[in-house]
């Protein structure tokens, strides 16, 4: 059975045991037709059964994965947790619609700024604390996505994107969303398997420096960007393991020795600040990786988000085949 036949399957299920899960009261349609003063029941990562007002529209996004989600099913956020850095990071993947509020940052978004925009639902990602939570839904209905889950990074992601759906009563636009990607898929696969490079290795990677130290972030096995070139016939060149939820591996330069050796290095940055262009050209253990002497390093464009959603995904992959496309 192929990786894409596998996919298709766990989004099957996936949306089964979302539809499972939700309820709507009174009874009516999830796509926005339910009457006035009715409610959704959905329930989020965490478990919590949370009710949500039908049709909400007027929605606050604590992070960039629940601000692209909610675009994708035709809604744009009243309220945005760091507007500017979604721009820099995420702007070209899945551009920003519409002038939200800033909200504050990820990790300590302003109360205040919240409450201001009266919103019907605030839509966040597991890893915040319970006391968070509880300031949060004082204000509004929380809807808690998982963001990520390296034994499922994929099915995550869609089931996160349903969830969204499913709270807002978007059924339909998030499954018209979910059959272009899995066709934007199968051509990319196509794609892979004529340029001949079915099975190449590639490792996408973040360097970081620190007190004038560089740490390596491999995307092992379990990230989204492995999960997701892999579905179109690449393979991770990456051996090391990753943390459980978003796959996410730490070395330093000397670890980088166990690479494949055929593998091709890929990696993002903002703006000027490249380490693996300034900092590692004079690292002898950099250069010396068999992919950096065959020239096999790849730069992607700046602003697509690397733990986004269907849409940053499929940029994320077309700038994968487009750095490893012979120049004409």
């Amino acid at each position: 059975m192929s990786k894409r036949t596998l996919l298709a399957g766990a989004a099957l299920l996936s949306a089964l045991a979302l539809t499972a899960c939700g309820t709507t009261e009174p009874a009516g349609s999830s796509q926005g037709a339910e009457p006035e003063g009715s409610a959704i029941t959905v329930t989020d990562a965490r478990g919590v059964e949370v009710e949500v007002p039908a049709g909400a529209t007027e929605v606050v996004a604590l992070e960039w994965v629940a601000v692209e989600h909610l675009q994708t099913v035709g809604i744009a956020p009243v309220g945005v947790a760091d507007v500017e850095g979604y721009s820099s990071w995420a702007g070209t993947g899945a551009p920003l619609e519409g002038e939200p509020t800033d909200v504050g940052t990820r990790t300590e978004p302003s109360m205040d700024s919240i409450a201001a925009l009266a919103p019907d639902l605030i839509v966040a990602v597991a890893g915040r604390d319970d006391a968070s939570y509880s300031d949060l839904e004082a204000i509004a209905p929380v809807v808690v996505l998982a963001g990520a889950d390296a034994s499922d990074p994929l099915g995550a992601m869609l089931a996160d994107l349903r969830l969204v759906a499913e709270a807002t009563g978007t059924g339909d636009a998030a499954e018209r969303a979910i059959e272009e990607f899995e066709a934007h898929l199968d051509e990319l696969a196509g794609q892979v398997d004529e340029a001949g490079l079915t099975g190449t290795p590639l490792a996408h990677m973040d360097g970081y420096e620190s007190g004038g130290q560089i740490e390596i972030r491999p995307y092992a096995d379990g990230a989204l960007l492995p999960a997701a070139f892999e579905e179109i016939g690449f393979e991770n060149g990456w051996p090391g393991e990753g943390d459980p939820q978003y796959g996410l591996g730490i070395t330093d330069v000397e670890g980088l020795t166990a690479l494949d050796p055929e593998s091709h290095i890929l990696y993002m940055t903002v703006g000027d600040r490249d380490v693996f262009a300034d900092q590692l050209t004079s690292n002898a253990i950099w250069t010396g990786l068999p992919s950096v002497q065959a020239g096999r390093v790849h730069r992607l464009p700046d602003g697509i988000w690397l733990f986004g959603g269907v849409d940053s995904v499929s940029a994320y992959l077309d700038a994968v085949l487009a750095s490893l496309s012979p120049t004409p």
